[in-house]
């Protein structure tokens, strides 16, 4: 497939408007990514927390799988804020019930709490995913313009009308527009207000020329379809995935989502920073989190056990608030039923 050099020319491309919400942590996989693209929208790869190694290594995996176009999400990089010993022995205090009950080790802040932005943007450089993504922030210029020098088109995340117009002002391609009933972490940095998905696309498209992403509460063809008609060039959908066959989500947390009893919360218990998920015990414990990324590196443990051991109390269950919706079933089948 010949690279698109522009963002109409990926559009061209494309044979829906959906696109696969990056989901870092293990439910967006490889196969995952591949699958979205095969069916004619644009696959994803969340990662943001896997190594310069692991990163390469899905990305070829995807390739090994498909041709088409792939999106890879990373978080922009940003100062480690210090932490006081008063505030981790406040913070593992709080976790330690919930360590006791799996039998695991106190919980201790490892030295490194996440990857290195500036590695992990090497590997996207030598590798060439169509699109880069970032959250949590701008585009360093410097990225923006070695990515544009290898032919990558760039989005930012907005979570308000302020942050999409600088994201217009750095220069990326397109903006990712994310609603308060999206899904995971927040993908702003001004911590504004929540705001409803349709109404923040409309602003963002009337506002700036930038193609936009639409992300927050996209469930069905319905949805997508009044995306579009709000000014929404692709629909960016990730909680409509996370029972589909190809997808990391672990035995628990499907179960969880399928139950559909929790409501959803936005919660900092399990990194620090604002993300949507199901209640669970952690959430309703957790009071004094560590700011991102010290809690997200401290809870990390107690994460994998749970998945392991089928704990879900434990688990960051991300959900959007229309996860009752989610269908159980090939990621094929999941966007055809997404497509308007």
């Amino acid at each position: 497939m010949t690279r698109p050099r522009s963002w109409p020319e990926l559009l061209a491309q494309l044979r829906t408007p959906v696109a696969l919400a990056p989901m870092a942590g293990g439910v967006g996989t490889p196969s995952l990514a591949a699958a979205v693209t095969r069916a004619g929208g644009l696959g994803s790869l969340g990662g943001a927390y896997l190594t310069p190694q692991a990163l390469r290594d899905a990305i070829r995996e995807v390739r090994a799988l498909t041709d088409g176009p792939l999106l890879v999400n990373l978080f922009a990089p940003q100062p480690v804020p210090t932490v006081t010993p008063d505030a981790v022995a406040v913070a593992t205090a709080e976790l330690r019930p919930f360590h006791d009950a799996l039998n695991l080790p106190p919980p201790t802040l490892p030295e490194r709490v996440q990857e290195d932005f500036s590695a992990q943007l090497n590997v996207v450089l030598e590798e060439r995913p169509e699109v880069f993504s970032v959250a949590f922030g701008p585009v360093p210029p410097d990225a923006l313009a070695a990515l544009r020098a290898r032919g990558v088109l760039t989005v930012g995340t907005a979570t308000s009308l302020s942050e999409a117009l600088a994201l217009h002002e750095s220069g990326v391609d397109a903006v990712t527009v994310q609603g308060g009933a999206a899904g995971g972490h927040r993908g702003g940095w001004q911590d504004d207000p929540l705001a409803d998905t349709l109404t923040l696309v409309r602003e963002v498209a009337r506002a700036t020329p930038l193609p936009v992403l639409a992300a927050g509460g996209l469930m069905t063809a319905g949805h997508v379809r009044a995306a579009r008609a709000a000014g929404a060039t692709l629909a960016q959908c990730g909680t409509a995935f996370l029972l589909a066959d190809e997808a990391g989500t672990s035995a628990p947390y499907r179960q969880a989502i399928r139950d559909g009893t929790r409501d959803t919360v936005l919660t900092r218990a399990y990194s620090g920073r604002a993300a949507r998920g199901l209640r669970t015990a952690l959430t309703d414990a957790v009071t004094h989190p560590l700011p991102f990324p010290h809690q997200n590196a401290l809870t990390r443990p107690l994460r994998t056990a749970g998945a392991q051991g089928r704990q879900a109390d434990v688990l960051s269950l991300w959900a959007g608030t229309g996860y009752r919706q989610a269908q159980a079933t090939g990621a094929a089948q999941i966007v055809a039923g997404l497509t308007p």
